[in-house]
């Protein structure tokens, strides 16, 4: 059975989305990143990032949840586009805009402003620009068709409804306001069956919530003594 490590952040949730809608048998393997379960040898053996999520799928194994969710895609024939090069184009550039673009940019605006020891303007500004630029970009493209890659339910949407469904975290309340279509399909994506069941993995196992020290030098291990 399909291994999946994965933890209660943006990029698991995406890979929990597809493992639902697929119908896929999977074992879930908690990995507390609060209590540094991340950058335990016998995690760091699968994913050498210390990043979650990852699979161990028998003999294979793939971290990087946009890698995942293109290895289960093709593997399944699932929630792919049409046949084409055309489509299988922008399948690929909207899969990397999102996780080069989208979840960089939206993670370290939540960083510089929640977690940052320091309130650094330029920082603040940034981040928070690029996030607002790049929801902007998906936000015009929903404006003209219902899903990223046109009227089919890709891995493409499931990527991006991963970040999307934190747009208030990221940028406030307020956000939504600016991205009508974006929050349409959060909302549909998020009404699926699948969609619910992935958000409420992480209820069926106690993770840290605490973000004490200990949470802290885990995950932020430029912080840590031992890092230095």
């Amino acid at each position: 059975m399909l291994k999946f490590y994965f933890s209660g952040a943006p990029n698991p949730v995406k890979v929990a989305l597809f493992l639902e809608e697929a119908g896929l048998p999977y074992e879930g393997i908690p990995v507390d990143t609060r209590r540094g379960d991340q950058h335990k040898p016998e995690y760091l053996a699968i994913n050498p990032n210390a990043k979650v999520p990852a699979i161990v799928d028998g003999d294979v194994t793939v971290f990087d949840s946009s890698a995942i969710l293109i290895y289960l895609a093709e593997k399944t024939g699932k929630f792919l586009p049409s046949p084409g090069d055309r489509a299988r184009g922008e399948l690929l550039s909207w899969m990397f805009f999102i996780s080069s673009g989208i979840g960089p940019f939206a993670g370290q605006s939540v960083h510089f402003r929640v977690y940052a020891p320091e309130k650094i303007p330029y920082a603040l500004n940034r981040y928070a620009y690029e996030a607002r630029r790049h929801f902007g970009i998906v936000d015009a493209r929903l404006a003209k068709q219902k899903y990223m890659l046109g009227d089919t339910y890709t891995i493409v949407d499931m990527n991006l409804w991963g970040w999307a469904r934190l747009v208030p975290m990221v940028l406030g309340e307020e956000a939504w306001g600016k991205f009508p279509h974006l929050k349409r399909f959060t909302d549909e994506i998020g009404a699926r069956p699948a969609a619910i069941k992935a958000a409420a993995l992480r209820e069926r196992y106690k993770f840290k919530t605490e973000m004490d020290e200990e949470a802290k030098n885990a995950m932020f291990r430029h912080l840590s003594e031992k890092a230095v």
